[in-house]
């Protein structure tokens, strides 16, 4: 039988993760966009409240809080309801720290897990997006070549999440063609020769976390650098869970433009009454409720199947892409309520608008 009910340890951390949302998040979310950095001090906040280090495992000295796909999800969308931006950047440590916990060799689990434990937010993230029109996860240009005992890198890669700050990077890089099953992460250390590291980038949204472009020009690692070793990963099975974690973090924000678009519409009166009264912009939200309802469906049913180990390819994706397109028309829609106000950046509105349009170049920028 389906249940929609979350457990009792699922409910605290969605709880907890709104209270820092609502308390730390969106209060100074404007600020973080108009100034273009996340203080160090919120995502120090974050940490401490076990937002990645909590699935760190006990023999590395960490809580040793099981998984889950569910309960990440359920975290992303609260954390998203604040603001995307921090969200994102709170949670850009796990993309470098939940593939060696799923995939890493014994020797990767016992180099760099015990840092995820730590006390200090820890400058680690991943790249995987390249600066191309045709960007397919499938077909990366971004290569690895065999060289006897070591790898040699080569390519480009583009919307790095806390890139120009990091110190560990996982750069993910076809091997030998076309496919999921022939791409392989590689730990990349902050200073490795050949690497260059870009300045922020300047986006249209996401402001708040500087993303960075990364260029690999001959980069040498060690045979052992790659994620799994000789096994390797496996990379679709991770696309899915970064899937189900942007599609979450689109409900959030979606979320956030309706709650505020509906409150918006009962207070605001034209023509001696409210505008919600109005059947156009009735209809309108309630649509915009009917869409992210929807959208979230498809994620827990993603959610679901990877916490089971079951084939989630095709569910994660069809969630990612609805989610995407969700997210941008509910998020013009909470501007188009507000009418001329929706415009101003006083109003967040504007904020999550152009936050939405980033969803459909957004991939592996974030996990579960």
């Amino acid at each position: 039988m389906i249940s929609f009910e979350p457990s009792e340890e699922q409910r605290m951390i969605r709880d907890t993760a709104l209270d820092f949302a609502a308390g730390e998040l969106r209060p100074n979310s404007h600020e973080c966009d108009e100034k273009g950095e996340i203080p160090e001090a919120l995502l120090q906040s974050a940490w401490e409240l076990g937002m990645v280090n909590a699935c760190m495992p006990e023999e590395h000295g960490g809580v040793g809080m099981e998984r889950s796909a569910i309960t990440g999800a359920l975290m992303c969308e609260e954390l998203a309801y604040g603001d995307l931006s921090i969200a994102m950047g709170i949670l850009t440590p796990a993309l470098f720290a939940y593939p060696i916990m799923e995939f890493g060799t014994e020797e990767q689990k016992k180099a760099y897990l015990p840092r995820f434990s730590e006390a200090s937010f820890q400058k680690a993230t991943a790249a995987v997006v390249e600066p191309v029109m045709d960007f397919d996860l499938a077909e990366l240009t971004c290569t690895a070549k065999k060289d006897g005992s070591s790898y040699v890198i080569n390519g480009e890669k583009c919307f790095v999440p806390l890139g120009a700050r990091a110190d560990l990077f996982m750069v993910y890089a076809a091997l030998d063609g076309p496919g999921y099953e022939n791409v392989a992460g590689f730990i990349v250390e902050k200073g490795a020769r050949g690497l260059t590291v870009s300045e922020p980038e300047s986006n249209m949204g996401i402001k708040a976390m500087d993303t960075a472009e990364l260029k690999l020009e001959n980069v040498e690692v060690a045979a052992d650098a790659r994620l799994g070793g000789d096994a390797g990963c496996d990379f679709a099975k991770l696309m899915n869970y970064s899937r189900v974690a942007l599609g979450s973090m689109a409900v959030g924000m979606a979320r956030a433009s309706f709650d505020y678009a509906r409150d918006y519409a009962k207070e605001r009166e034209a023509f001696g009454e409210p505008i919600a009264h109005r059947q156009a912009v009735a209809f309108m939200v309630a649509e915009m409720a009917i869409e992210v309802d929807a959208a979230r469906c498809l994620l827990w049913e993603a959610a679901w199947m990877l916490d089971k180990d079951k084939d989630a390819l095709r569910e994660s994706y069809l969630a990612k892409m609805y989610a995407d397109r969700m997210v941008m028309w509910v998020c013009d829609c909470g501007v188009q309520v507000l009418g001329g106000h929706g415009y101003i950046r006083e109003h967040p509105v504007a904020l999550w608008f152009r936050n939405a349009r980033g969803f459909a170049s957004f991939e592996g920028m974030a996990t579960v």
